[in-house]
């Protein structure tokens, strides 16, 4: 997955509280197989309303997102963060999270900041009075800010920095050990017990006519 170590962007704010992954990526199109082409399903219902503020024009390019509490509950799909990232999202910051989304997209490289409510707050008015208001997340030094006194700090596990900083997902991070593994391979048949193959007479018994 896509190393995440800085990014600047354009804050788009939906300010909501318990936007659930259905509102994200609704159900009916999880028949989908494909990996690719989720963006164009994002928030699906909410943009039949033109004065959504993914259809505004000043906020098209947005790469950071601001909400509300509880982003991401509801049941539990991979889709919600592919949406997510494959309509340019880099970010997104919360007072919280739901679990298995925050866990979802931190294997998928899409970066989850947890923040208290007044500065989630601050963020998202900031969005909504000046279109076009930027932040640049560091990962390394875990900040925020806009370039104009606004900085924030924020936390994260470490193991979760060191996978995202290093783009590794769980393929990634076994692939990490792969001379490690290579290396136990070749020792297995020096130690494992073998089992000689031997004819095996096999019996099948059933009801006689």
């Amino acid at each position: 997955m896509e190393k995440f170590t800085t990014h600047a962007g354009k804050v788009v704010p939906l300010y909501r509280t318990n936007v659930d992954t259905d509102q994200i990526i609704p159900a009916v199109h999880l028949k989908r197989i494909e990996r690719t082409g989720w963006g164009q399903f994002l928030f699906e219902r909410w943009r039949s309303d033109p004065n959504f503020v993914l259809n505004r024009s000043e906020y098209a390019d947005g790469s950071i997102l601001v909400a509300g509490d509880n982003f991401g509950c509801g049941s539990s799909r991979e889709h919600a963060p592919w949406a997510l990232q494959q309509a340019g999202f880099r970010a997104i910051i919360a007072p919280s999270f739901a679990d298995i989304f925050f866990n979802n997209s931190a294997k998928n490289g899409l970066l989850l900041i947890r923040l208290p409510e007044e500065q989630c707050k601050t963020i998202a008015d900031w969005a909504n009075g000046e279109p076009g208001f930027g932040l640049t997340i560091d990962l390394e030094n875990q900040t925020i800010s806009d370039g104009h006194g606004l900085e924030y700090t924020f936390e994260i596990e470490p193991f979760r920095k060191h996978c995202l900083l290093n783009g590794l997902d769980d393929i990634g991070l076994t692939l990490d050990h792969a001379d490690e593994i290579a290396a136990f391979e070749k020792k297995r048949p020096a130690w494992l017990p073998t089992t000689p193959r031997t004819n095996v007479e096999l019996t099948i018994v059933g009801n006689k006519a």
